[in-house]
């Protein structure tokens, strides 16, 4: 039970939302997936744009079924991706676990 409390509240740790901490985590995983190297802190940082860029396309109460919205997003996370250097060899599967939470989060908190 403590750990499941010390995990809850994890986020406050690390500076960031709990919303944040969702992409934080996926950033992670698919990192340490893949064993490439890319700091926490970066994680971080990266956290918080994603979030702000999906919080961004999710303001139209149906951009999980327009394609245009959809897209626009999939090409700004690739650009951000890209520009902060994540994953440092560019792999296809790493982006997609990364929209496909994007894509979740929007999905299961609105």
């Amino acid at each position: 039970m403590q750990d499941l409390q010390l995990d809850q509240t994890s986020f406050e740790r690390l500076g960031i939302s709990y919303e944040e901490k969702a992409f934080y985590d996926i950033l992670v995983k698919v990192r340490d997936d893949h064993g490439f190297e890319y700091a926490d802190e970066k994680c971080v940082l990266l956290a918080k744009k994603i979030k702000e860029l999906v919080d961004d396309k999710a303001q139209f109460a149906d951009w999980s079924t327009r394609d245009d919205i959809k897209n626009q997003l999939n090409m700004d996370l690739t650009k951000l991706l890209y520009k902060n250097g994540y994953p440092p060899q560019w792999d296809d599967e790493v982006f997609e676990r990364v929209l496909e939470q994007a894509e979740n989060f929007k999905k299961y908190t609105d």
